[in-house]
């Protein structure tokens, strides 16, 4: 079968009908965290190995997540009462300062992305019928980062609902997949009813830059970055690698258990499926005819490369790849200036008007 013309209508009623579930991937961090082939060459242009470009990779993400608790006036004084004192006071310390305005500048230009999607997509679970559908959502990406961690904390000061990570524990947090199946209620203060909570529940197969490995093989979420993250990295064995760790065979079990449920939607975001073992999950998801899977390309030459890392020859019922070049006239406006379809993109169709509740 082949691909469809993507239906907004449609989708607003799945996603606000549907079990919710989203993946995030690394596209979505871009430009603050640049994407793999950036890593590939020196700064002489000169070609390094896969494993130092994973290391140099490693270090950026690390990097740009130890900044991302701090605001703009403190990532400035942090660069520089850092800063070494010769270079501090030479003609580099102009390059230096310049080079900082524009990592700080796409630091916060991600975050900024990141909180108005996830500020949508909590307002989508308020509106939502509990009676019908859980308000709750399921975010999994394979990014390292803590973009989401911090867009999510800075939404919680205004907004209630519940960020669930996977740990349990206050001064000692403990990573445990059973954790993820929990829901939240308030109570009226006269006990006089009761309202389910928006859930944000976050589940990282491939580690973060805040786990950290504890007694006992156990994994700790700690408050910020640590020198020696759990993580999955990009060798080309993730699968592998995956499946021989228990923690993060859990995390991508959670993600299968979730797409086997009935009546539930999964909506991908700024991912190409290299990753093996999560394309092969999400072949064998698609024989639930309950589920429905919406790919958004960032451009229509994605269409090729996900078809491809998918192993499809033909695009089943319930799955579409929306391409830019698919969308309707009327919505040709939630793309960006270069034509393309991004975080910014996807936040434009998660408004939802009064009427199509």
């Amino acid at each position: 079968m082949e691909n469809i013309i993507f239906n907004v209508e449609q989708f607003k009623k799945n996603i606000l009908t549907k079990k919710l579930n989203i993946l995030i991937g690394s596209g979505v961090s871009y430009p603050s965290i640049p994407l793999m082939n950036h890593f590939a060459t020196d700064e002489n242009g000169i070609s390094v190995s896969k494993d130092i470009a994973n290391k140099n990779l490693e270090k950026h993400i690390l990097e740009v997540s130890s900044f991302l608790p701090f605001n703009h006036n403190d990532r400035i004084k942090y660069f520089v009462e850092n800063m070494d004192k010769q270079t501090l006071y030479s003609i580099d310390y102009l390059t230096e300062l310049k080079n900082f305005n524009t990592f700080e500048y796409n630091i916060g230009y991600v975050l900024e992305r990141y909180v108005k999607f996830l500020e949508k997509v909590i307002t989508l679970l308020y509106t939502s019928n509990s009676r019908t559908v859980s308000k709750s959502v399921n975010i999994f990406t394979t990014n390292y980062d803590l973009f989401i961690e911090r867009a999510l904390d800075l939404l919680m000061k205004n907004d209630n609902f519940i960020f669930n990570d996977g740990s349990n524990g206050y001064f000692y947090k403990v990573l445990d997949s059973s954790n993820y199946n929990k829901s939240v209620a308030y109570r009226g203060l006269n006990e006089n009813y009761l309202n389910e909570l928006p859930s944000v529940s976050l589940i990282k197969p491939h580690g973060s830059m805040n786990w950290e490995r504890g007694e006992n093989n156990q994994i700790l979420i700690r408050a910020c970055t640590v020198n020696h993250p759990v993580i999955v990295r990009p060798t080309g064995l993730e699968g592998q690698e995956t499946y021989l760790n228990n923690h993060f065979h859990d995390m991508l079990r959670v993600f299968q258990l979730e797409l086997d449920k009935p009546q539930s939607v999964l909506i991908v975001i700024g991912f190409s499926f290299q990753d093996d073992h999560i394309a092969k999950m999400i072949r064998r998801a698609l024989k639930n005819p309950e589920l429905m899977i919406y790919i958004f390309c960032y451009a229509d030459s994605d269409f090729d490369v996900i078809k491809k890392n998918l192993s499809l020859d033909n695009i089943p019922r319930n799955l579409q790849i929306v391409l830019p070049s698919d969308l309707e006239v009327e919505i040709k406006s939630t793309l960006s200036t270069s034509g393309n379809f991004d975080i910014s993109s996807l936040t434009k169709l998660f408004i939802i008007e009064d009427d199509e509740v």
